[in-house]
């Protein structure tokens, strides 16, 4: 596929901090929703946190008048990064089947990675050596705050690790979408795959939810489709490589979210990584800032 040309693309920084803070806090109360819904089958879970976001989206191209059906020439990418996203949600689950979840979610935390590398890779991003310490900074904050003991066996930390692979791919494609897809046809794709999919393993033997968990299953997916959405708007607004950092917030929100609902505290290996991630995030604002106006040709002259 040939991606067009975001080198000279203007970023809009402040939004796309916006929708990043909209998307962590709502996958941390997302990640609470889940944990809520009991011991109903993962792929139940699964199920109805792409069927709520499907019928949000729905509505949202039907107020709009959007045909997400109408044809398109940008079929293959819209398909290819619902799939990637798939890839990524089941082995990130996967990985969370037979690993504690802080190995699972360290694991998962190396899309920020995978999208730096993509976008320059895929998307010819220009390449700010200068990142590379702020993503390492905020990796280890992140290490900090969830204290991986990585005592697991080979294959599920294989999966663990691909499913950063797959979303920071996913990632990359929704960023090479902008101005080509709206963001509500881009996830409302990856919703309709995402349910078709998963739908079989629902059918078969579902169990009968009681009525907190019912309501635990419409917040996962609510929550979800909050998250989805401020991801989307977010690569549109900035490139991928100066905004994935961003995505470490969520471990922040989710230590906020735990200690409202269960009273989880902190310890002070926590708080050190919260503070990582912090001052990772705004130095990769202040110095793309500084990239850009360095790389934007100087337009005063005679």
């Amino acid at each position: 596929m040939t991606a067009p040309d975001h080198r000279t693309a203007t970023d809009n920084m402040p939004r796309a901090m916006a929708w990043m803070i909209l998307s962590g806090l709502s996958f941390a109360l997302m990640g609470a929703a889940v944990k809520l819904s009991g011991d109903l089958p993962l792929a139940m879970k699964v199920f109805f946190r792409n069927l709520v976001t499907l019928g949000i989206t729905s509505a949202v191209a039907l107020n709009m008048r959007e045909n997400p059906f109408s044809p398109t020439p940008h079929a293959r990418i819209l398909i290819l990064r619902s799939l990637c996203g798939l890839a990524g949600v089941l082995l990130y689950f996967l990985a969370l089947g037979k690993l504690n979840l802080a190995d699972a979610s360290l694991l998962n935390k190396t899309s920020p990675f995978f999208v730096t590398v993509f976008a320059v890779l895929v998307l010819k991003e220009p390449f700010d050596r200068m990142t590379v310490p702020a993503l390492v900074a905020a990796f280890l904050g992140a290490m900090l705050v969830i204290k991986p003991t990585f005592d697991y066996e080979l294959w599920p930390a294989v999966g663990g690790f691909f499913s950063g692979l797959f979303a920071g791919l996913a990632y990359t494609m929704v960023r090479s979408l902008k101005g080509r897809e709206s963001p509500n046809r881009i996830i409302f794709t990856f919703s309709l795959i995402s349910t078709v999919a998963t739908l079989p393993f629902f059918i078969t033997g579902a169990p009968r939810p009681t009525s907190g968990q019912w309501l635990a299953l419409l917040g996962t997916g609510m929550f979800a489709a909050g998250g989805q959405y401020g991801l989307t708007f977010a690569y549109h607004h900035a490139r991928a490589s100066r905004i994935s950092v961003f995505a470490y917030l969520h471990v922040l929100f989710a230590l906020a979210v735990g200690f409202a609902i269960w009273g989880e505290r902190p310890d002070t290996a926590s708080i050190l990584g919260g503070l990582l991630i912090i001052g990772a995030a705004a130095h990769m604002h202040f110095r793309g800032q500084r990239f850009a106006a360095d790389r934007t040709p100087d337009r005063k002259g005679p």
